[in-house]
């Protein structure tokens, strides 16, 4: 049990009004006054409108900071997130989400496009390296995929490679998945994945702690991160070397006692590294998406969509992705998922995943660690 004095909350009613608002946008804006910051302001002026004034008549913050408090004007930051699509949403507010205050340092607003952040499915992070293996990529689309089926929402960063599968394997599967960017709300980092956050933002929500306009610069990533740990009920990491940020959201998630899974890789891989350490400390290993929907007391696709409770057959007109082709088309009597890989041609992991995929449409099962076509009724 801790001794440190608990930390402070936000005063009811800090950002209630439109002109707190317009000032809460101004606040969101200054680098160096980080939402921890902000929050001691707010003990002693517990209004944005005071914490802002104080800012401006030198109280805080550095010299740049000060100047562009004075500069700015809240009311054409929040028309800018407007004119981007995207909606101001403060501490107190009924959408802000509840689980960001049992973060050390929850940010007084997000700006958010799409839908609500309000919904009570549960959520789920998945996050690993940028440079991310076929394999890892692979495992990646199956997890957010399974989740999504399950009626889970997938959290993530937007970034390249882990992340970015993230998101696809839960729109591919037709689910709920989250972006939560390190750039302001209307900049799309990295450029190739701004067809992907529009996406997101069509079917789920895209939300950003920094206003329009602001650049996706280093220090950004981290304080991003700790915003999808603190979002989600568990964070599953599935690659990362050494000192990546795979490693800074799940030490967030262990601090606000999240559950972490991490998918294990070849003890000779830099980019299992991650996930290696995090089991080694105590993380829940899991080797795809049915461990993950058992750990998490989650069921798989719905009655109708391919599972069990239809007979086992997938919709008409649905092609499997190759991989699960694959397993399909060399899957006889009972096989352990080594002999699968091999009569396939496909790597373990892409196995795994390919496996997970058709668990859940009910074309596969599982028995004592081998797996077979389920019998059809009747």
């Amino acid at each position: 049990m801790s001794d440190a004095p608990p930390a402070p909350s936000w005063p009811e009613g800090f950002a209630r009004g439109a002109a707190n608002r317009a000032a809460l946008a101004v606040l969101l804006g200054l680098s160096s006054i980080t939402p921890r910051r902000l929050l001691a302001i707010a003990v002693r002026a517990p209004t944005a409108s005071a914490a802002l004034a104080s800012i401006r008549r030198g109280g805080n913050g550095s010299g740049e900071d000060r100047e562009r408090a004075r500069e700015l004007d809240g009311d054409e930051i929040v028309r800018a997130a407007a004119t981007a699509g995207a909606r101001l949403v403060a501490v107190g507010d009924d959408e802000y989400p509840p689980s960001l205050l049992d973060l050390f340092d929850p940010p007084a607003g997000l700006f958010v496009r799409g839908a609500g952040l309000s919904s009570p499915a549960p959520a789920v992070a998945i996050v690993g390296a940028r440079n991310a293996s076929p394999d890892g990529e692979d495992v990646t689309v199956a997890l957010g995929a399974a989740l999504a089926r399950a009626g889970a929402r997938v959290i993530s960063g937007a970034a390249r490679g882990i992340d970015a599968r993230a998101h696809q394997g839960a729109l591919d599967a037709g689910g709920v998945t989250v972006a939560v960017l390190g750039s302001g709300i209307d900049v799309a980092y990295p450029r190739q994945n701004a067809g992907l956050i529009e996406r997101i933002a069509a079917s789920g929500s895209v939300l950003s702690e920094y206003p329009p306009g602001t650049k996706a610069l280093p220090f950004r990533f981290p304080a991003r991160n700790r915003i999808v740990a603190g979002l989600a009920r568990a964070v599953v990491v599935v690659e990362g070397a050494r000192g990546s940020g795979s490693m800074i959201t799940a030490d967030h998630a262990l601090e606000l006692g999240r559950e972490v899974f991490a998918v294990p890789g070849p003890v000779t891989s830099e980019l299992a590294q991650v996930p290696l350490s995090l089991i080694r400390e105590g993380a829940t290993m899991i080797r795809g998406p049915d461990d993950l929907l058992d750990d998490l007391g989650l069921t798989g696709a719905p009655p109708g969509a391919g599972s069990p409770e239809n007979g086992g057959e997938r919709p008409a007109g649905e092609e499997l992705p190759a991989d699960e082709a694959a397993v399909v088309a060399v899957l006889s009597g009972s096989c352990p998922v080594e002999t699968i890989a091999a009569r396939a041609g496909l790597s373990l992991p892409r196995t795994l995943a390919a496996l997970g995929g058709l668990e859940l449409r009910g074309l596969v099962r599982s028995r004592g660690g081998r797996y077979e076509v389920p019998a059809r009724p009747g």
